[in-house]
């Protein structure tokens, strides 16, 4: 039994996680969810040997391994059927990848500064949008389009990966956050949507995704602002 710590009420980048432990059936906690902010801080808070920088963090047979992409790979390392053998580093890459776009779409909302209200920065980010809808969102998601093309249906075998899992709630993220510009961008990625679709479909995941342990989009990394669609 694993304790993963990430704050409530927001998917976020625990997301990523939840996903994994999700599809491979391994038994975890989602403490922040269950527990509460406070109790969450107190256990950021409280000394330990590997101390982790920010949330999500995991907890594991006494220790902690921070850094989403970290803790990923941590989770294949003992949990195969999360990557392939000899492939974990390719999956470990494009996982860092997903994180790139993440930010990105994070930095959207808040180019300045995530000290700031959105509405402090409201020209700065109209700007950046344009320049992450108009070229980031085409390079990440085409990226991903060749690396399917290359491999197959899924992104690193015959068989799912924690990759895969990620690059579903990627696209779930921007769907919602640039419904308007994705609708035009997936037209170029058939593969990238069909990917996503099948990751939906999984029975693995079935029970999560119509569950209320499921955290919808809302004051997270992905921010809907209709004015920073297009």
């Amino acid at each position: 039994m694993y304790d993963l710590w990430y704050w409530p009420g927001i998917p976020g980048r625990g997301e990523f996680v939840r996903l994994a432990m999700e599809a491979g059936g391994i038994p975890y906690r989602d403490c922040g969810r269950d527990e509460g902010v406070e109790a969450l801080m107190a256990d950021w808070q409280r000394p330990r040997d590997q101390p982790a920088y920010a949330p999500p963090y995991l907890v594991a047979d006494g220790e902690t391994i921070a850094q989403t992409a970290n803790i990923l790979l941590f989770l294949a390392d003992r949990h195969p059927e999360l990557a392939p053998a000899g492939r974990r580093h390719w999956v470990n890459q494009l996982q860092l990848t997903v994180l790139d776009a993440t930010g990105e779409a994070h930095d959207v909302h808040h180019p300045l500064g995530g000290g700031l209200y959105y509405e402090d920065q409201k020209p700065e980010a109209a700007r950046r949008a344009k320049e992450f809808r108009e070229e980031r969102i085409p390079k990440f998601l085409l990226y991903f389009e060749r690396a399917l093309a290359h491999e197959g249906d899924w992104l690193a075998g015959e068989a799912w990966s924690y990759a895969d899992l990620s690059l579903f709630h990627l696209v779930e993220g921007l769907r919602f956050a640039f419904p308007t510009r994705m609708a035009k961008v997936e037209r170029d990625c058939p593969k990238v949507t069909a990917l996503h679709d099948a990751v939906a479909a999984l029975p693995e995941l079935r029970d999560y995704l119509a569950s209320d342990r499921r955290q919808p989009f809302a004051d997270g990394l992905f921010r809907h602002y209709p004015e920073l669609d297009g």
